[in-house]
């Protein structure tokens, strides 16, 4: 048997590759690298349009300006805040607003609570105010001057609810301390003129003991505030100061008049006569009478009546405003020993008993 072979020609493609097969591999090669990167971008194109589907189900269509209350969760996910945000028509997009917080490093600066905010706002307006954090819950209360320590507890506890008690007891447990109270308090009378009577703002949380220690704090700034340097030459201390501060406040209705109702006082005490203040006696009343003061009651024996005690009284008798320590401090140079006080709330003044009578039939 025999074989026939096939002779080989020169120029066949028999045995190996031309150049056309070659580029022709080559461009087949590239057009599946196409269809890959195609693909690629097709399949992040199609993700990023279902991620917007799913976080933003239903476009917003909220009239802007709106108020609205947003509670954030404790530990919420940016991108769960930025479909909460955009739900309630506060954003427009929860992706801008995801993007916001990526664009600012802010995943983790997000706070918690609650927040009042209106619909149609920008996502950075948004991200500053959950940056910076929910508005505190406030509220105030406001403290007359002229007021006893006790009488300040009850406007205090019909404001905040917080009980006479719990007020009181934060004074006298050592919870609350002044360092204008030398010892330690044994009556809430120990407190006299130690809160500074004014407007404050608390939390709505604020307890006992923050209120009282945020009063007591401010009347010892006040009392800081002033020059008592005077005192010396009359041998009196800074307390003894807030008590004729006190007893100024009360019998003194115009801030023109405290001075010179000051100077009465200094005058008396420099000369040993008893400074008879209505004010006292008020005071250890517990109250004006609704028919005025009697005879019998400038009598009462009490260390706070100055009508039959010579001196101050051992505490203030009430709390008192900028205008009576500064009195206090630097009262009117005079010679009077006597006032008294018209029906429009103006002081007179006199040198002597005579001429007291005198303002007393022109003005009474």
């Amino acid at each position: 048997m025999s074989i026939e072979l096939e002779p080989y020609e020169p120029g066949s493609d028999t045995g190996r590759r031309g150049p056309n097969t070659l580029l022709r591999g080559l461009g087949v090669l590239g057009f599946v690298i196409l269809l890959f990167a195609v693909a690629f971008l097709g399949v992040k194109w199609l993700a990023a349009a279902v991620n917007d589907v799913i976080a933003e189900p239903d476009a917003t269509t909220v009239p802007p300006g709106l108020a609205v209350a947003i509670e954030i969760a404790a530990g919420a996910p940016a991108s769960q805040i930025a479909r909460q945000l955009a739900d309630a028509g506060v954003v427009a997009s929860a992706t801008d607003f995801d993007r916001a917080v990526r664009a600012a490093n802010a995943s983790d600066r997000l706070q918690a609570g609650r927040y009042e905010l209106e619909t149609g706002m920008t996502p950075e307006a948004v991200l500053a105010v959950l940056i910076e954090g929910p508005s505190r819950e406030v509220f105030r209360i406001t403290v007359i001057e002229g007021l006893t320590i006790g009488q300040m507890l009850e406007s205090i506890e019909r404001q905040t609810e917080i009980p006479f008690n719990d007020l009181s007891k934060a004074l006298l447990d050592g919870t609350v301390v002044s360092s204008l109270v030398s010892s330690t308090p044994d009556a809430l009378q120990d407190w006299e003129g130690m809160l500074f009577p004014d407007t404050y703002e608390f939390e709505v949380d604020a307890t006992a003991a923050e209120i009282l220690t945020l009063m007591v704090r401010t009347m010892e700034t006040r009392v800081g505030s002033i020059d008592w340097e005077g005192l010396e030459e009359h041998g009196l201390t800074p307390y003894d100061a807030i008590i004729i501060a006190s007893l100024v406040e009360r019998e003194a209705l115009l801030d023109e008049d405290r001075p010179l109702v000051a100077s009465v006082i200094y005058n008396r005490l420099a000369i040993d006569m008893r400074l008879q203040l209505d004010a006292t006696v008020v005071y250890v009343l517990g109250g004006l009478p609704e028919d005025g003061l009697t005879q019998e009651d400038l009598e009462i024996e009490s260390p706070y009546n100055t009508y039959v005690v010579a001196g101050l009284p051992p505490t203030p008798i009430a709390g008192v405003r900028m205008a009576s320590l500064r009195a206090a401090a630097d009262p009117a140079e005079s010679e009077y020993l006597f006032f008294l006080t018209d029906e429009e709330g103006k002081a007179h003044f006199a040198e002597t008993f005579e001429e007291f009578l005198e303002l007393q039939e022109e003005h009474l």
